[in-house]
């Protein structure tokens, strides 16, 4: 697989990355550990070097079975992890205090057995903690060595150049896809301006792109979606017109609409890196092969056209956790 730099920063990464949550959080019952840690490393094998987790997926659990498996290859891989939670719980809140932010580096350390974090991210903006004083306590821990490149999720403008004047942001996550292009907007120029590179989440709409949901598709009673306003049926119904358009388009290329949603995203810059996550070794290998797949600018052209055409329709989050993004 091709690697990818992600901005300025020099951290050099493969050009798809693998999303851990799903693992062990969000998405209904975690996955059995030996059956992740062979998901991991078949990951590995296939080209895919960066792995993306943090300690409230689980908690902690998601850290443990990456560290675990990837121990052996460690030095051939890219670890990001995160803080940013009360007690690694997102329904918690956020708690980015300095004293927290150190706490939770160290403990990270031992679950991902590593003796350094390659990229950092403040999982949400804390209002109270003002950014000076995050980016600031990451600075002392890249003196430290304990951490490598420090990044930011989910942050606002104003946010990303306050912490970059302290300490230079090295990526961005933010959820990006063919039916989320809000960072289009503000927040990839900014990062462009600053040499940050831009790592998406959900890059296949929280699996929806992938073609394989519709209205009567039932999730687990602990699948985050079912809180999700773009989930409700009647909005699975209306919004299957963009993904049935995106699969057509997928059918002439001899690709997945999976595959294309991914290639899509590659196509619009050099430094951005999407973060598939999946529990399924053949889903896995479908998203890798995603970044063989080079879209030619007609074929960029013709899918605006789809995605300006089809509005989506709900919104991405419900009300509180719409509250914590974007500060």
């Amino acid at each position: 697989m091709k690697t990818r730099i992600l901005g300025s920063s020099g951290l050099d990464v493969s050009a798809l990355g693998f999303g851990c949550m799903g693992l062990s959080y969000g998405y209904g019952p975690a996955q059995e550990r030996r059956s992740a840690i062979y998901l991991l490393r078949a990951a590995f094998e296939a080209g895919i070097t960066f792995f993306d987790t943090a300690e409230a997926y689980g908690p902690f659990a998601n850290e443990e079975v990456l560290g675990e498996a990837l121990a052996p290859i460690r030095d051939k891989v890219v670890i990001a992890t995160k803080f940013g939670f009360k007690n690694a719980d997102p329904m918690a809140g956020v708690d980015s205090r300095p004293e927290r932010i150190r706490a939770v580096a160290d403990a990270a350390l031992k679950r991902l057995k590593t003796d350094r974090i390659d990229l950092l991210y403040q999982h949400r903006v804390d209002p109270d903690v003002p950014m000076e004083e995050v980016a600031g306590t990451v600075k002392e821990l890249v003196e430290q060595g304990k951490v490598h490149h420090f990044g930011l999720s989910e942050a606002g403008v104003a946010s990303i150049r306050r912490a970059h004047a302290v300490q230079p942001v090295a990526a961005l996550q933010s959820e990006y896809s063919m039916w989320w292009r809000a960072p289009e907007a503000e927040v990839l120029p900014v990062c462009e301006e600053l040499g940050i590179g831009f790592v998406p989440f959900s890059p296949l709409g929280k699996g929806f792109l992938t073609g394989k949901i519709d209205e009567n598709t039932s999730f687990a009673k602990d699948d985050f979606r079912n809180i999700v306003p773009r989930f409700t049926p009647e909005n699975r119904k209306a919004n299957k017109a963009l993904v049935d358009r995106v699969a057509a388009i997928a059918a002439q290329r001899r690709a997945t609409p999976a595959q294309i949603a991914l290639a899509w995203l590659l196509a619009q810059k050099p430094w951005i890196v999407p973060i598939p996550g999946t529990t399924k070794l053949e889903r896995m290998k479908e998203n890798a092969g995603a970044a063989g797949i080079e879209l030619t600018e007609d074929d960029v052209r013709q899918l605006g056209e789809v995605l300006s055409a089809i509005p989506v329709q709900g919104d991405r989050y419900p009300p509180a956790l719409a509250a914590r993004v974007g500060k």
